[in-house]
């Protein structure tokens, strides 16, 4: 018995028979990862004499006692490495602390075990960006799993975690969830504390569950939802019973789709998919709304100008002084700066710094950071607008199933627009979650294709509501 073959649920009433206890399912899933991520890569490390030590402790009657979950590699764990997948961290930086989601997760019985492979510093559509070691797609291991989450969508597509922590900044989350075909929920900006994760771009960042069941997402969302006093950006609103409104059902839900997003680019095969998915929430009797998000055709370059203004500050930290690589040839103050970056980073996080630091310098701020900021601006007015008209959006996550490993190393734009349905939400701060809704067969394997429902701001319940309908 692999107890990673099991929901949060059933895991939970594993527990509760006697079948199980909480050092048996973590020994079943060390065996688990040993038995098949080797294929996957889906984890960076797993230290199981720690999570055994927790297990001893574990109180059965909290909400998620004895629940082992993994961590995405930038998101902090006390006492153990937090990498980023990338050389300037991995094995020279231990986490002195819980980040907030990570505290939630323990005061609510969890066991955080394993931490889980990425794009270096979260910055990537595919995994291949890892700076440790390349992470493949479990349904057909020639492909990527997506990005920047793609080690939490592997080990849980391949039964090697319960559930898993990612993070979102531009669909980190919902886009390795559609390829992998799993639940993956971004929440609202806000909606999630921030603190303790490494960051990528702070207006945009937003931690959210990884799992095999809309029930799970709901359980797990409400665990590290709330108030944090370590974050300015994380909002004091009350959590709901995201479970208690699962099974309200959709009828006279309006569901809104884009025209932009069934446009020219998406693949025949996903756009009927997902079509599918939408006509099982119109069977039980929800509305179809055609709406528009005019200003769609500008988000991508929007948030590449953004998110990596952003990520030239936050990584200004990683200079090879305080803490992370030094590089050992380096004999001045500048040359230190500029080997251990050189030495330590990878040549997308270099090529974001890069755009980023162009974006913000004298001359060029008012061109490329304050107009893309007046167009996210516009971007947020197109989503309040529809949502004026209708309850959730329905749309693609992605153009595309899985793509082939090195396919689209070469040409950065192509990898860029990939994210083209997923990026708009984290502009505009809303939630979305992605649901599996159907598969293409491609070179003999089945790939999954996600159906990716978005809503209004702090309205979790209702895109987990229809999500579950699906």
């Amino acid at each position: 018995m692999n107890a990673a073959d099991f929901t949060i649920s059933q895991l939970k009433q594993a527990y509760k028979s006697g079948e199980l206890t909480p050092s048996d399912a973590l020994k079943s899933i060390a065996e688990a990862i040993d038995q098949k991520d080797g294929d996957i890569g889906g984890y960076l490390s797993h230290d199981l004499d720690l999570a055994l030590a927790d297990a001893e402790k574990a109180d059965l009657a909290l909400p998620l006692g004895g629940v082992p979950i993994a961590i995405k590699d930038l998101i902090n764990v006390e006492g153990q490495s937090c990498g980023c997948a990338s050389k300037m961290l991995t094995g020279k930086y231990r986490a002195p602390y819980d980040a907030t989601v990570v505290r939630k997760l323990r005061e609510a019985g969890a066991i955080p075990f394993g931490r889980t492979n990425m794009d270096e510093f979260a910055m990537g559509s595919s995994n291949e960006n890892s700076g440790i070691k390349i992470c493949r797609n479990p349904h057909d291991t020639e492909r990527i799993p997506g990005g920047s989450s793609g080690g939490s969508a592997a080990v849980v597509a391949s039964n090697t975690a319960v559930a898993a922590l990612g993070t979102d900044t531009g669909g980190s989350i919902r886009q390795p969830a559609s390829h992998c075909g799993v639940i993956g929920l971004k929440p609202t900006y806000g909606r999630v504390s921030r603190y303790g994760l490494v960051a990528f771009a702070s207006s945009l960042d937003q931690a959210g569950p990884m799992t095999k069941t809309v029930e799970d997402a709901a359980l797990l969302l409400q665990t590290i939802a709330g108030s944090c006093d370590h974050d300015s950006t994380c909002l004091d609103q009350p959590v709901p019973d995201y479970t208690s409104r699962l099974k309200e059902g959709v009828s006279g839900l309006r569901i809104g789709l884009p025209k932009e997003y069934f446009a020219e680019g998406l693949d025949p095969e996903v756009k009927t998919r997902v079509e599918a998915g939408i006509r099982r929430l119109t069977d039980q009797g929800a509305e179809v709304v055609e709406i528009s998000l005019p200003n769609t055709e500008h988000a991508v370059a929007t948030y590449y100008v953004i998110a990596t203004a952003e990520a030239s500050a936050n990584l200004a930290r990683f200079d090879g002084v305080r803490y992370g690589h030094r590089s050992e040839s380096a004999d001045d103050l500048l040359s230190i700066y500029e080997k251990s970056r050189n030495e330590g980073l990878g040549s997308e996080v270099k090529r974001r710094i890069i755009l980023g630091t162009y974006v913000l310098s004298s001359g060029y701020y008012d061109a490329y950071y304050l107009r893309a900021q007046k167009v996210r601006t516009l971007i947020r007015n197109d989503f309040n607008k529809a949502f004026e008209k209708v309850d959730v959006i329905a749309s693609p996550v992605s153009p595309t199933p899985a793509f082939k490993i090195g396919e689209k190393l070469s040409n950065p734009l192509s990898m860029y627009l990939a994210d083209i349905y997923t990026i708009s939400a984290n502009l505009a701060g809303i939630c979305g979650v992605s649901v599996p809704c159907g598969s293409v067969l491609s070179d003999g394997k089945e790939l999954p294709v996600g159906l990716q429902l978005l809503g209004k701001p702090l309205d979790e319940a209702t895109i987990l509501k229809a999500a579950f309908a699906v």
